[in-house]
């Protein structure tokens, strides 16, 4: 299965795909793209030799509507979101229908939806004084976080002390689910049954 990996940030979800040991013989990463041209995780792409795409306008940039034809060049088939803060262009989602995923840092579908990333997602679960959090990877729709949830995994934050403490434990089980559910798209394990999404093991 050949993927693209979009990101916005450093890039510590496309390290836990590349270095999972049970997707070395089932993906392969053909691109990293991302709305920002100094993106860290860039760095990390180049380390392995996959081909980096910065979307927007500009010099040595792609325009948003250029994103398929980019992605069909390179043979991709399925789509990977891993801190990406832009929407997907409705052409895209359509072109890859249920082959694009989110990982999301909170257990949807609460503390999702536009604004709610990174540290703002965290501070917002820290305020609510929920004591558990989590992440959510979910299937990708028009608008932010809204699409079938198809698998989460929860964290104790009965005991933090600050959103930067949630943040930390949320990120080691983004770094554990992600590759987990690729590789289950990788075998052919994610189906629909009475409008759900079911990992099948």
């Amino acid at each position: 299965m050949k993927i693209a990996v979009f990101v916005s940030g450093r890039g510590s979800n496309l390290s836990a795909i590349l270095n999972y040991p049970d997707l070395k013989n089932l993906v392969e990463v053909v691109a990293v793209i991302s709305d920002k041209f100094d993106c860290k995780a860039f760095d990390i792409a180049r380390e392995y030799g996959i081909k980096t795409f910065t979307v927007g306008d500009g010099e040595g940039k792609i325009f948003p509507k250029d994103i398929s034809s980019t992605l069909e060049i390179l043979d991709v088939n399925f789509i990977v979101l891993a801190g990406y803060l832009k929407l997907i262009p409705t052409e895209l989602i359509e072109k890859f229908e249920n082959r694009i995923i989110n990982i999301h840092p909170a257990l949807l579908p609460s503390f999702g939806g536009k604004g709610m990333y990174g540290l703002n997602v965290h501070r917002a679960v820290f305020n609510s004084s929920a004591k558990v959090s989590g992440a959510t990877v979910h299937m990708v729709d028009t608008t932010y976080d809204t699409g079938k949830i198809i698998a989460q995994k929860c964290v104790n934050i009965s005991d933090t002390n600050s959103p930067e403490e949630i943040a930390e434990r949320v990120l080691k089980i983004e770094h554990q689910l992600l590759p987990e559910v690729v590789k289950a798209f990788a075998e052919d394990r994610v189906k629909f049954e009475s409008g759900r999404i079911v990992i099948i093991n």
